[in-house]
This record gives C-alpha cells, sequence and structure tokens, in this order.
C-alpha cells in the first residue's frame, strides 16, 4: 500500500528555518516522535538547494523514527523541488498548492498516481470550488485560516487591512460538502482542537504552536493527545 493510500492527515506540521530557531530537523523530530503524521517543508525565502538539504535531513529523521511508510513528507509549492530531491535519492512524498500555484494536474502528471497532492485556499473559496471542479486528482484540502497569523502574511483581508478569518460552523460546512479530507490551520492553539474535532474535519495544521513553542516536544505531544482524545470522545 502506497503512502498516498495510508495518508494521515491529523497532526500535521508546516515548517521552514524561518519558523524556529533551531535546526528544522530537530523541530520534525520532536514533532513525527510524539505522533504528528504529516509534514511540510514550506519557506518563501529558502533558496531551491537550501530546502533539498532540508527536505534530506528531515527525511532522514523521519527513516530514523521508522515512519517513513506512515509519515507524509511533502514540500509547499515548489514542484522542482520535489523533483530534483527525487532525483537525487531523497524520499519526498509529495506536493501542497494553492489556488494560485502549479495546476494540481501538471503535479499528478510529473509526480505520479503513488505521490499526494494537497491544495489549499481561503475557505469560502474552497466551498465554491468544490461545487463545480474536478478534485479527483487532490488527495485533501488544506482550510483556514482559524486566526490570524503571521505565518500566513497571504491570506485575504478586508478593505481595511484585517485578515479575514473562519469559525468553525464555515468549517463544519465545508466538511458536509468536501469529498475530499480536509486540514485545519491558520493559528491554531491546543484550545481550539477541541472545537475542531467536533467540525469534524480530518486534522489541523500549525507552524507556530510547535515550532515556536519554549518546548516543541511538549507541544506536539499535547496537541496529538488533546486530538486523539477529543475523537475518542466523540466516537464513544
Amino acid at each position: 500500500m502506497s503512502i498516498r493510500e495510508k495518508l494521515d492527515i491529523s497532526a500535521y506540521l508546516v515548517i521552514g528555518q524561518e519558523n524556529c530557531s533551531c535546526p528544522v530537523e530537530e523541530v520534525v523530530r520532536a514533532a513525527v516522535g510524539e505522533g504528528f503524521t504529516c509534514v511540510q517543508i514550506r519557506s518563501k525565502i529558502a533558496t531551491a538547494r537550501e530546502m533539498i538539504s532540508t527536505l534530506e535531513k528531515s527525511a532522514a529523521v523521519i527513516r530514523e523514527l521508522g515512519k517513513s511508510d506512515s509519515v507524509a513528507l511533502l514540500v509547499d509549492d515548489r514542484l522542482d523541488v520535489v523533483l530534483a530531491a527525487r532525483e537525487l535519492g531523497i524520499k519526498v512524498d509529495g506536493v501542497h498548492v494553492g489556488q494560485s500555484d502549479i495546476p494540481v494536474e501538471v503535479c499528478r502528471k510529473y509526480l505520479g498516481e503513488n505521490s499526494i497532492v494537497g491544495l489549499s485556499a481561503r475557505t469560502e473559496e474552497l466551498i465554491d470550488y468544490v461545487k463545480s471542479a474536478d478534485v479527483s486528482q487532490i488527495d485533501y484540502f488544506g482550510a483556514g485560516p482559524l486566526h490570524e497569523t503571521k505565518t500566513k502574511l497571504d491570506a485575504g483581508k478586508t478593505s481595511d487591512g484585517r485578515i479575514i478569518t473562519h469559525d468553525f460552523a464555515e468549517i463544519a460546512e465545508f466538511v458536509k460538502v468536501s469529498p475530499r479530507p480536509i486540514v485545519v490551520g491558520g493559528g491554531v492553539k491546543l484550545r481550539d482542537i477541541p472545537a475542531l474535532v467536533a467540525t469534524k474535519v480530518q486534522g489541523f495544521f500549525v507552524v507556530s504552536a510547535v515550532a515556536g513553542a519554549d518546548n516543541p516536544k511538549l507541544a506536539a505531544r499535547e496537541l496529538v493527545e488533546a486530538w486523539r482524545n477529543n475523537e475518542q470522545t466523540i466516537l464513544r
């Protein structure tokens, strides 16, 4: 079974060197070691070679933890980086793009059927998107932002410059119409997990909550435990 077929987005880390004061792979080790199920390398300032180096070190950490077959390693936007890393023998499982990035069909063509392709946009745009678009090449949707966050500077804004956020009711509405799993982020904190689980989304994604924590390992553990405990409560 390919990692695409086993994809688990329940605890999803998004990280780049600009998000943490220590090496990225150290935060990846802490998060994956405590149960995070998906890692996306995202950087708006790193060169292609720097991103490839980060991928190599992150893939090595995931392998050392014995989770290469269960924890997906993805790259934000940079299809070229994914292809180059794979050419160098690095296990990269797919790409995550936005609606204004490389089309998902192109990503699928170059990465193949066993790779993961995720798509993100503001929640209201995704609700409209799934009603008319062919989503057969997409494995999951990234939705949000839940709160205003400095790590997502391209989020939608009002005329007076405020970040447009989306509440739990809007997210629950998207869950009802989406034919694909959904992971929600944008300033997600530990206190948000119970309400997020209640919307029936398949997962949460975080940047600062783990990468910016004084103790990334503890922060990751608390988030994963909160998600799992609240899921079990709903299933009872």
